[in-house]
């Protein structure tokens, strides 16, 4: 043992001097220890830099980050005491120690000045306690939710049918006149085709007569499709509108409207002014606005329409561009300022109960702000109203010119094609089999919609033109059951008076819809549409 001691001696490997010489028992323990406890706090140290770096977001990531390199020092400390048992490097074992101090003192620090937060955290029990009571929460939200969705919903039904009252009690209030007008159409066209049937031979005659009565089909036309607008729930659909012959279409709705008493008067339309609107829709809110100004003036008095375009113009609440205002003017008693507040709100009316709705002026409204412009009410007591409708300007639209206007008519051929035709009115059924068959398609008819069904079954038709309207099964049925049968001709479906939503709902998926009443010339471009197609 003495010759191993005095080689290590010589050699200068002596631990701690001869100090631990003959006790080599300690001096290994502190080898192994430190060297155990060097490697454990630099594990503590990386896996707590571990921690903190792919943990996001982690509270008292400070906190961790001091503890590390506290740890860190600490190991350190011990490794360098694994090396001084041989060199005496107390310099380097200084420092160490030192930033070990340093190390330290500042996580004491940081931890202190974190522990109230530290004890402030709720316990896993507390916690679970929370989330409970916010998932009682969430529930009693979502609940209230749908209790508010469902009078949304209640609201708006309500809405809609006070408006659709607000619309019958428009033509309610024009009965009387659009009885005599139609009276009227009647006996003109039953005037002129007595006059065709006594002297079918006087073809000069005949044709004078034929393009009078076809004169007031037109306007009867006009007429039924205002009256459509008025009476069925539809989808507001924008489009490029010519303001001067809408007005002009609807005016004697209006003169009706104001007449006894008042008088319309409408200033002369740039024929250029073209606006962005629902046509129906708008006609509908100038009828509106002409009852309001009817019951202004119950002493009698004018209304007057204008419009002009308002070039890089900014309305009151809108943005700057090209817009058009439509101004309806009267001479009645006027609005006082807290009338003119809420004239635009649902239901508000300073009529008697049982003498208006309270829907008119927020239909227009509606209507306007839909279309994306606005409104405003200039009014007094005694000095009458001027609302003044703002639309965008849109380009102007190519205006269809009428049938006896066209002097080339286009020619139409359906050689070779077969079309099956299903209306339950026998006239209708007829006349439309003869237009077809004129331009030499064969036709084959049925007037219901089981025995269409069964045509297009044994035919395998080019094309299906079926009525909406019918007993038993509708149009809209008949053409689901054929598609659902496998067939895929083209769909036309005619309508008259029916139920637009039901007709929306199929528009555009594989059917077309044509409303009547139309021209030879219009069925017959659809169909030359569909068969190209």
């Amino acid at each position: 043992m003495a010759v191993f001691f005095n080689s290590l001696a010589g050699a200068g490997l002596l631990p701690k001097g001869d100090s631990l010489l003959w006790q080599p028992h300690l001096w290994v323990t502190q080898f192994i220890a430190d060297v155990l406890i060097a490697l454990a706090f630099c594990s503590i140290a990386l896996s707590l830099v571990l921690i903190v770096r792919r943990r996001e977001n982690m509270q008292f990531g400070l906190a961790f980050w001091c503890f590390a390199a506290f740890i860190l020092a600490c190991g350190i400390t011990h490794a360098i005491a694994v090396v001084t048992l041989w060199h005496p490097a107390y310099g380097v074992e200084t420092l160490v120690k030192v930033a070990t101090a340093l190390a330290s003192v500042v996580a004491a620090y940081v931890m202190w000045r974190m522990l109230p937060r530290m004890i402030a955290l709720p316990a896993a029990g507390k916690l679970q306690e929370a989330n409970d009571r916010l998932q009682e929460m969430v529930a009693e939200r979502d609940a209230a939710l749908t209790e508010l969705r469902a009078e949304i919903g209640n609201r708006e039904r309500a809405e809609a049918a006070l408006l659709q009252l607000q619309k019958l009690e428009a033509v309610g209030q024009l009965t009387g006149g659009i009885a005599h007008d139609f009276n009227n159409l009647l006996q003109a066209v039953a005037g002129n085709l007595e006059l065709i049937a006594r002297k079918p031979d006087d073809i000069d005659r005949v044709i004078r007569w034929a393009g009078s009565a076809l004169d007031a089909v037109d306007r009867g036309r006009s007429l039924t499709s205002q009256l459509l607008a008025f009476s069925r729930k539809q989808r507001l659909e924008i489009a490029p509108v010519e303001l001067r012959g809408l007005v002009v279409g609807v005016r004697e709705l209006i003169e009706r409207a104001v007449s006894p008493i008042s008088q319309l008067e409408i200033a002369p339309i740039d024929p250029a002014l073209v606006v962005e609107t629902d046509p129906m829709q708008l006609e509908l809110a100038l009828l509106n606005l002409a009852f309001n100004a009817r019951d202004a003036m119950p002493q009698g008095g004018v209304m007057h329409i204008s419009a002009k375009a308002l070039p890089q113009f900014q309305p009151p609440g809108l943005p700057k561009g090209d817009w058009v205002a439509i101004r309806v003017a009267d001479t009645g008693i006027g609005m006082d300022a807290e009338t003119r507040e809420h004239a635009i709100e649902p239901f508000f009316s300073t009529k008697e109960i049982g003498e208006g709705t309270g829907m008119g002026l927020a239909m227009v409204y509606g209507v306007v702000t839909q279309s994306g412009g606005g409104l405003d009410i200039d009014s007094a007591p005694g000095a009458g109203t001027r609302i003044t409708l703002y639309l965008r300007a849109a380009k102007p639209v190519l205006v269809r010119a009428t049938m006896r206007e066209r002097a080339d008519e286009p020619v139409f051929d359906l050689s070779g094609r077969t079309i099956v035709l299903v209306d339950d009115n026998k006239e209708v059924r007829t006349a439309l089999a003869e237009t077809l068959a004129a331009v030499g398609a064969c036709v084959e008819q049925s007037a219901d919609g089981e025995g269409g069904a069964a045509l297009v079954a044994a035919r395998q038709p080019d094309l299906l033109i079926v009525d909406f309207a019918m007993p038993g099964m509708n149009g809209a049925d008949l053409a689901e059951r054929v598609r659902q049968a496998g067939a895929d001709m083209p769909i036309l479906v005619i309508t008259g008076f029916s139920d637009s939503q039901r007709l929306d709902a199929i528009d555009g998926k594989g059917f077309s819809i044509l409303r009547k009443p139309f021209e030879t010339r219009q069925l017959l471009q659809r169909i030359t549409a569909l068969l190209d197609s």
